[in-house]
C-alpha cells in the first residue's frame, strides 16, 4: 500500500490507501470537532477565523488559529523530511516512519486527551497535535500517490469529481472512459469513507470521547501490517516457486 510510488502504483493500491486513511481522517475530524471545537483535518477555515479575530483586535485568540495552520504545515514538512531521508537511504519502508509517528500521536491523544479536557488544560495544544498528525498524513498520501489520493479534506476532491463527471460526456473512447471511471470511483471512495469515518466517529465519541482516536491509530497499524504482510507472502511464494523450478 505504501511501497510503490507515483506511476508504479496500481488502482487497487490507491483504492486501499484511500479507504484506510480517509476513514481515519474522518474519525479524527469529528473527534477533534466534538472534543475541542476545532476542525483538525484541514486549515482553510482557520484563515477566516484568524482574519476575523484580527479584525476584532483579539490577537491572542487569533494567534491560536495561526498556530493551527502552522501545525498542519509542520506536519506536512516533517512527513516529507522523514520520507525523503529514508528514500535516500534506500529503505523499502520509507513511508513507515511518518505513518508510525502519526499512529503514536493519535494513540497518545486517545489515551490521555480526555484527562486534559476534563481539567480544561492544553486544549490548543491537543488541536495543534491533531493538525500536525493530519499534516503528516496528507503529505504522506500526496507523496506516495503523486497527488492521486488526498484523504484529509474534500474541497479539491469535489472539484476534481465535478470536472471528471463532465468529461464523461466528451471523452468517449473506451480507454478514456475507463480511466475516467476509475478516477471517479477512487474519488467517490475517499468521500464515502471520510463521511463514514465521521459518522462512525460521532457514535463512538458518545461513549468513548477522545478514546475514539485509539480506533484511528489501530486502523493505521492494520494498514502498515497489511502492506508488510502482502510483501512477506509474495516473497515466500516467490521462493517457493523458485524451489520448484
Amino acid at each position: 500500500m505504501f511501497r510503490n510510488r507515483g506511476v508504479a502504483r496500481t488502482f487497487k493500491q490507491n483504492l486501499r490507501l484511500a479507504v484506510f486513511l480517509s476513514f481515519t481522517a474522518g474519525l479524527v475530524n469529528i473527534s477533534g470537532l466534538l472534543a475541542l471545537g476545532v476542525l483538525t483535518t484541514n486549515v482553510t477555515g482557520h484563515f477566516a477565523y484568524f482574519s476575523q479575530y484580527i479584525q476584532k483586535d483579539d490577537f491572542m485568540y487569533a494567534f491560536n488559529f495561526l498556530f493551527y495552520i502552522l501545525s498542519f504545515l509542520f506536519g506536512a514538512f516533517m512527513s516529507s523530511m522523514l520520507t525523503e531521508y529514508f528514500i535516500q537511504k534506500g529503505s523499502m519502508s520509507a513511508y513507515n516512519a511518518a505513518i508510525f509517528l502519526e499512529t503514536g500521536l493519535l494513540l497518545s491523544i486517545g489515551i490521555w486527551g480526555d484527562s486534559f479536557i476534563k481539567k480544561d488544560q492544553h486544549m490548543e495544544l491537543l488541536a495543534c497535535l491533531l493538525l500536525f498528525a493530519m499534516g503528516l498524513q496528507n503529505s504522506l498520501v500526496t507523496s506516495v500517490s503523486k497527488a492521486r489520493v488526498r484523504t484529509t479534506h474534500l474541497t479539491g476532491l469535489f472539484t476534481d469529481l465535478g470536472i471528471e463527471l463532465s468529461q464523461l460526456f466528451f471523452y468517449k473512447e473506451a480507454g478514456q472512459q475507463l480511466q475516467l471511471k476509475k478516477s471517479i470511483g477512487l474519488r467517490c471512495s475517499i468521500i464515502a469513507f471520510f463521511f463514514l469515518g465521521c459518522i462512525c466517529g460521532g457514535f463512538f465519541f458518545q461513549g468513548f470521547k477522545l478514546k475514539t482516536l485509539i480506533l484511528a491509530s489501530a486502523i493505521l497499524v492494520v494498514a502498515i501490517f497489511y502492506d508488510n504482510l502482502r510483501v512477506s507472502v509474495y516473497k515466500i511464494f516467490k521462493k517457493y516457486r523458485q524451489g520448484i523450478k
